[in-house]
């Protein structure tokens, strides 16, 4: 008996192995403001996160002589001074999975619609080093958004980061929402990051992509302005960490951040509480780095990395029309190109209020279809042309002949330019339209009468060059056979439609 107890005994010392856990803790020095000051971890890495006894998450910021400045992810009331904090080892991460598409996630990746939890076990960091040169490629791949006067003069393409800039109310969430409701059956995935505003917009832009089917390829990533600063500056990261998860299978992601003025407040709020020390504007120095390290993971990939690309179109708040601010700047310079949406065209009525003159693609007409290309080409200087004689026939009225039809030809290009919020428009009926006012068709035309003929044309011509509409989806371009059945539809019906008048 007293052997069997001995044998039993040895069995259990032999398989006894001593694990010794060692774990990196540190204390709560002063907690405020959604920032709290530690002691005690001096091997912590910046953007490493940290749990608190509370079970709240936060993630390292600032690392001082003496103390490490971290933002905390949540309900701050509930740490207090002298609490014990674990460092985790992990650079902060956010779940990503093809489920998250028709979902809304709060600015950690986790779901805030109601409608369950996503179960995934993979996680991408929020911070990644952005592709390199050699596994990018040229952009030479339209992302069409539906509008006339952004798919003509200023084409945003695949891989490209495209600003949308103007003063507040002017419509510039309108054409971020245009461009999504745009790429339904169009293979590519949209991203909208919502920072800092309210959940009435955000329950109305949500129900407006749900109407016109959008959710289907569309995630909604969220930091509301009743959240804390810190979840206003992670959010767009995790939106591109969503993104990016999706181009590394090879696909095409439209990503928008709405709006990168609110997320540098943002980052303001905390370095200013963080203590560092404020530069212009009160924004600290790095605060370029901020975005530029976001807005560089945008791009598109080679074939022999996988392919795929992601296409950001970040969104910026100006004052009175000054672009000459800091973030503003700072946004432009690092961008491939800017929409400027002027308040005085708003006012106008001139909607969307792209200003030709002031807004750029640098990626230019390699990013069209050679259809759009062709009929778009002279527009631009066209439109730069009737602005600056709109500008010289205030002060003169004897004007001859050749100045009189530039000047009607500019004024009924401004009216097809218009467009209501939320019809975007097929490609195949952009280029009709275009080519019926290049082309001269709608020179006869009066002014008033101009968007009724455009809609009536649009119809007709569907119905009766139907050779030009199939060569123009499936080649991108068309033949002189689709071009004269075009060209004599357009013709017959400017003449039936002038004889009603």
């Amino acid at each position: 008996m007293k052997n069997t107890i001995v044998e039993d005994l040895k069995r259990q010392i032999d398989k006894f192995k001593l694990e010794i856990k060692a774990e990196k803790i540190g204390h709560v020095i002063e907690v405020f403001d959604g920032i709290a000051k530690l002691s005690g971890l001096s091997d912590i890495k910046v953007s490493e996160m940290v749990t608190f006894a509370s079970g709240e998450t936060g993630v390292v910021l600032n690392l001082e002589e003496d103390s490490v400045g971290v933002i905390i992810l949540g309900d701050f009331s509930k740490i207090h001074e002298g609490d014990e904090v674990k460092a985790t080892g992990k650079i902060l991460s956010v779940p990503v999975s093809d489920l998250q598409i028709g979902r809304v996630l709060n600015a950690l990746g986790s779901p805030i619609d109601g409608k369950g939890v996503i179960k995934t076990d993979k996680f991408n960091p929020i911070e990644k080093v952005a592709p390199g040169v050699i596994t990018r490629q040229s952009v030479n791949q339209a992302v069409q958004t539906g509008i006339k006067a952004i798919d003509a003069l200023i084409p945003i393409g695949r891989g490209q980061r495209e600003l949308i800039i103007g003063d507040r109310q002017t419509g510039k969430t309108a054409i971020a929402i245009d461009t999504i409701l745009n790429q339904k059956g169009q293979d590519l995935i949209c991203v909208y990051v919502s920072i800092g505003q309210k959940d009435s917009k955000l329950r109305k832009l949500q129900a407006r992509l749900e109407e016109g089917g959008a959710m289907d390829y569309t995630i909604i990533v969220s930091a509301g302005s009743a959240e804390s600063a810190a979840l206003s500056y992670i959010a767009p990261y995790t939106g591109v960490s969503i993104a990016e998860h999706f181009m590394d299978q090879g696909k095409d992601v439209l990503i928008i951040y709405d709006d990168l003025s609110k997320h540098a407040v943002a980052y303001r709020e905390i370095s200013l509480l963080l203590r560092r020390p404020p530069g212009r504007e009160a924004f600290p120095g790095d605060v370029f780095y901020l975005h530029s390290k976001l807005l560089e993971r945008a791009c598109r990939r080679n074939k022999e990395y996988g392919g795929g690309s992601i296409t950001a179109l970040p969104i910026i708040e100006t004052q009175s029309g000054d672009v000459s601010a800091y973030i503003s700047t700072n946004v432009i310079s690092i961008t491939d190109g800017q929409i400027f949406l002027e308040t005085d065209l708003f006012y106008k009525g001139i909607r969307p209020a792209v200003n030709v003159g002031l807004s750029v693609s640098r990626v230019g007409s390699s990013a069209q279809i050679r259809a759009m290309k062709k009929v778009a080409g002279t527009l631009k200087l066209d439109l730069a042309q009737f602005r600056e004689l709109e500008a010289f026939a205030q002060f003169g009225s004897d004007l001859d002949e050749k100045t009189k039809n530039q000047l009607e030809r500019g004024k009924r290009a401004v009216e097809v330019l218009k467009q209501a919020q939320y019809s975007p428009m097929a490609i195949e009926d952009q280029v009709v339209t275009l080519y019926a006012l290049t082309r001269g068709f709608m020179d006869s035309v009066p002014l008033n009468q101009i968007k009724t003929f455009e809609e009536g044309l649009r119809e007709y011509a569907e119905r009766n060059a139907q050779t030009f509409y199939k060569e123009v989806r499936e080649t991108k371009m068309w033949t002189e056979k689709g071009e004269a059945e075009l060209s004599k539809a357009i013709g017959e019906f400017r003449d039936a439609f002038l004889s009603k008048k």
